[in-house]
């Protein structure tokens, strides 16, 4: 499917599938609703609304429209834009601000100027159609749903669910992650990570402070459920009759295997991603501070080096990589990494196991967080090797006096 007609949903299909169960008419036939707009969605190619008063492109600049309950986004009448008033519209405002929060986040921690690092404008739609329970990005433009009112509220209310959905739009103009299977996984992952760190940079989060919750405002007060997802905790987020429980893995041992189809989440892209989500909380846990500071960093330059198929494992690689290249071999963010992906069952290729284990139980003697010299770290690495060495020469001769 080509980029522009590609829908990134916030709302994963096992979630609305299972909402299909319930005993209530309205919550059925909102769940529906929107799984059969969603799909006629998938199957339009997306067009972007024009009006003469609408922002030009470039510069990041904001426009956001409403949609007025209707589907058709060319139908949508402009709300607010850089240059006018604001609307007294919370919607719309909470859009508007939400857009630029990201933009800024984008710009002022990684110097990317905008979505597509050249100042691509940023367009939002909002009160799309009557009682939708997602919100999504195009390729083009962010659409908020109002939400149910019984099970979902306005989509709007949560800035990790815009900045997940506008990241969408950055993975695509970077490693441009297939959306099926691990690679899509990968990617619903890398949207939870900087949609998460965008709540964080917005609130000046520390990673020991922050709830690690995506989506925690999208549910009513009558749901009993934490959020969406959760980084720190996959697969607690929720747990109720309605809902089910959160299936998330944080393991390769829980990694599901689904069908590549729309009923399958693509193999699972919203439900494998735990995984990295995971792997990215313990990260940034063990370095401790701001999560936006070194293993934000990391994590984005590993998405720029990464391609359209990238695997769990390449994508670890490349941390461990980048980890080495930002702040030396053996670094205290570099030993973060490898403990990380080792804790969630994902070996860094061609680091024996034996070192792996030593520098995590060093990290852990550590507190798991700080900062390990590197020198220390580099003679527990020899001291290892060296013992694995000492042990092989042992068998050796064993074998010789045999």
């Amino acid at each position: 499917m080509s980029r522009t007609c590609r829908l990134n949903c916030i709302i994963p299909p096992h979630l609305l599938h299972k909402l299909l169960e319930s005993e209530d008419s309205e919550v059925r036939q909102a769940a529906l609703d929107t799984l059969l707009a969603t799909s006629r969605l998938r199957g339009e190619r997306a067009v972007r609304a024009s009006f003469a008063g609408a922002a030009a492109p470039g510069n990041g600049r904001r426009t956001i429209f409403d949609c007025r309950k209707g589907r058709f986004l060319p139908f949508a009448v402009l709300a607010q834009s850089e240059e006018g008033p604001a609307s007294a519209d919370e919607s719309v405002k909470r859009a508007f601000d939400g857009l630029g929060t990201t933009r800024d986040f984008y710009g002022e921690v990684f110097q990317r100027h905008s979505l597509d690092g050249r100042g691509m404008r940023l367009d939002g739609y909002v009160h799309f159609d009557a009682n939708y329970n997602n919100a999504f990005w195009d390729g083009r433009q962010m659409v908020f749903g109002d939400g149910d009112g019984r099970i979902f509220t306005d989509f709007t209310r949560s800035i990790d669910v815009i900045a997940h959905e506008l990241t969408h739009g950055v993975t695509e103009f970077t490693a441009r992650l297939a959306y099926h299977n691990q690679p899509g996984a990968l990617n619903e992952s890398i949207s939870d990570v900087f949609g998460t760190l965008v709540k964080q940079w917005s609130l000046k989060q520390s990673a020991e402070t922050a709830d690690w919750l995506i989506g925690a405002e999208v549910f009513t007060p009558s749901i009993d459920a934490d959020a969406l997802r959760s980084l720190k905790a996959p697969g607690q987020a929720y747990d109720n009759a309605l809902l089910g429980k959160d299936p998330q893995p944080d393991h390769m041992s829980g990694f599901l295997n689904l069908p590549d189809t729309e009923r399958g989440d693509n193999g699972g892209v919203h439900l494998n991603s735990g995984i990295p989500n995971k792997a990215f909380y313990l990260t940034a846990m063990r370095i401790g501070g701001f999560a936006w500071e070194a293993p934000g960093l990391i994590w984005y330059e590993s998405l720029k080096a990464s391609s359209i198929e990238t695997t769990f494992q390449d994508f670890a690689d490349t941390t461990y990589q980048k980890a080495e290249e930002l702040y030396r071999a053996g670094s205290a963010e570099q030993l973060a990494v490898l403990a990380a992906w080792q804790e969630v069952g994902i070996q860094i290729s061609g680091v024996p196991a034996g070192v792996a284990r030593a520098r995590s139980l060093a990290a852990a003697r550590n507190g798991g967080v700080g900062r390990e010299d590197g020198l220390t770290a580099l003679a527990q690495q020899i001291g290892a090797l060296t013992a694995q060495v000492s042990g092989l020469a042992k068998d050796v001769t064993a074998l010789k006096e045999k």
